[in-house]
């Protein structure tokens, strides 16, 4: 064999390691190609008269958008910039959101049929939710969301919500509530876990049949589940709304989540069992006994949605996002009041005109009470917790303003924009109960007033929702005068997004009236 010269053989390495390097290039370069083709293919190009929006990058979409600002934020420079119908993709997925009033009660006017599916949400799956046990809030359109959603409906009914007898327990937990705030003699308190456990006890009696003390161990246990639920699907809410099962075979803070829901589900199936042991099938005391009932009746119907891993995440929601958002807006109403101390005022002049000292508030008394309505209807419209619908599906092409909304898109409604929509109140960006009062003070409808939602997934408990409000709220406000203390920091208004849109957690005093 002949030897190569060690010049020659020097030369021979150097173009291997130069055609080496670049084979290795080329294949980056072949598989970054690929997979940009990949990525085009799977993007395509969006219809005609698709709505306009942020040019997506590869592979992420405008995730990295979304990342870098608060929601609030990120959905606020959209629509300044592209208008009221909204286009941004999360990876390859094509979502849409409505803003304003005028496009907002055109999708969910005579159109608003093609607008009630729910997006499956896979990664739900991790808390308990499977094909007959999806619950009500964020389940598909299906014989089983109709199903829950008549069960929900007609069982606040039969227990009270609408009735003389659930309006006096409210009453009762309103006493209560200010006896826990008597109790502080006037001096410095964080009103959070008190107004929590007023409205959960609501809850408590209608779902399980009783209200808890505010001191007693599984009461404490059950808030602090739920809280917990709560602040982790908050934190983790994208992951869970627009990823697939396969999301949770990674690991991540989500797997946490599941961790507190199997707490959660433990001591629900703990009461559940109880009440399988006590409850009279002919005489039901609550929700809870009712679906069970239900599960009777449905045995041997292997398509029924009453089974008991549903009752679960039913009663999840109802402890869960029911409370919060009625616990929320009380203690947005609370805020307000110390930030504005006129408005107190003549919410309590009406009070004592009205009702007067001593007798409790009764829901009789709200259509004489327009001033104190107005203030209520506006420190839910101000405070805004819900901004933003849980995502739907357009189930056919559908027209909106000068766009189509192809079928399988998903859309969500920015309510939020609604609210606060400059062609439709007169201080929207202000707190300014007038918005709800005429020129010779009294209420006022406002079409774009929608606290509760939209459409066939609004709020089922919006008139338990009304009740507890007005009477806790008054309640209050017939007994206390709340205020900061004197030298002290004025509490902001700054929002925390979560679950719903809370206050900055903040202190007071109730003083005495």
């Amino acid at each position: 064999m002949a030897v190569i010269p060690g010049s020659v053989s020097w030369l021979w390495i150097q173009v291997s390691n130069f055609w080496n390097g670049l084979t290795a290039l080329s294949m980056c370069l072949l598989f970054l190609a690929l997979s940009l083709l990949f990525d085009h293919v799977k993007r395509r190009k969006p219809p005609n008269r698709f709505p306009p929006g942020p040019t997506p990058l590869p592979f992420f979409g405008n995730v990295l958008l979304f990342l870098r600002k608060k929601p609030v934020v990120f959905f606020k420079s959209l629509q300044k910039k592209y208008g009221p119908v909204v286009s941004f993709q999360f990876g390859w997925i094509n979502i849409i959101m409505l803003s304003g009033f005028k496009i907002v009660k055109e999708a969910h006017g005579p159109k608003a049929e093609n607008f009630v599916d729910r997006s499956p949400f896979p990664l739900f799956s991790m808390l308990g939710r499977g094909k007959k046990c999806q619950g009500v809030l964020v389940a598909t359109c299906s014989d089983g969301w109709r199903e829950q959603r008549k069960f929900i409906v007609s069982s606040l009914k039969n227990f009270g919500v609408g009735k003389k007898s659930i309006e006096k327990r409210i009453c009762e937990e309103a006493r209560y509530l200010c006896s826990e705030f008597s109790s502080k003699e006037g001096s410095l308190f964080d009103p959070q876990t008190l107004v929590n456990r007023a409205v959960g006890n609501i809850f408590c009696l209608i779902a399980l049949g009783d209200r808890f003390d505010y001191n007693d161990e599984n009461f404490i246990k059950i808030m602090h589940l739920t809280e917990g639920l709560l602040t982790g699907v908050a934190k983790n809410l994208i992951q869970f709304i627009f990823l697939g099962s396969w999301f949770s075979y990674i690991p991540g803070p989500h797997h946490k989540v599941k961790q507190t829901f199997e707490a959660y589900r433990a001591f629900i199936i703990e009461i559940i069992n109880e009440h399988k042991k006590t409850r009279d099938p002919t005489c039901p005391r609550d929700l809870t006994d009712a679906f069970l009932e239900e599960i009777e009746k449905a045995k041997g119907n292997p398509e029924s949605s009453f089974n008991e891993p549903n009752l679960v995440v039913l009663l999840c929601e109802m402890l869960g996002v029911g409370v919060e958002t009625t616990a929320a807006t009380m203690r947005w109403g609370l805020l307000c009041m110390i930030l504005h101390p006129d408005i107190q005022k003549k919410v309590q002049d009406e009070i004592d005109a009205v009702i007067g000292r001593t007798k409790s508030p009764t829901m009789e008394d709200q259509p004489n009470m327009p001033y104190t309505t107005a203030v209520i209807y506006e420190i839910q419209r101000w405070a805004d917790i819900a901004p933003y619908t849980i995502p739907y599906v357009a189930q056919k092409d559908t027209e909106i303003g000068k766009f189509i909304i192809p079928k399988d898109t998903i859309v969500f409604t920015n309510l939020s924009s609604v609210l606060k929509d400059e062609t439709v109140w007169e201080k929207p960006h202000e707190f300014y109960p007038e918005n709800f009062l005429d020129a010779n003070g009294q209420l006022v409808k406002r079409e774009a007033f929608l606290p509760f939602s939209i459409g066939r997934h609004a709020c089922p408990g919006e008139q338990l929702a009304k009740a507890e409000l007005f009477i806790f709220f008054t309640s209050i406000l017939q007994h206390f005068t709340l205020c900061s203390p004197k030298n002290s920091p004025r509490p902001t208004d700054e929002r925390v997004y979560a679950i719903t849109v809370n206050p900055v957690p903040f202190q007071m005093c109730a003083i005495p009236r």
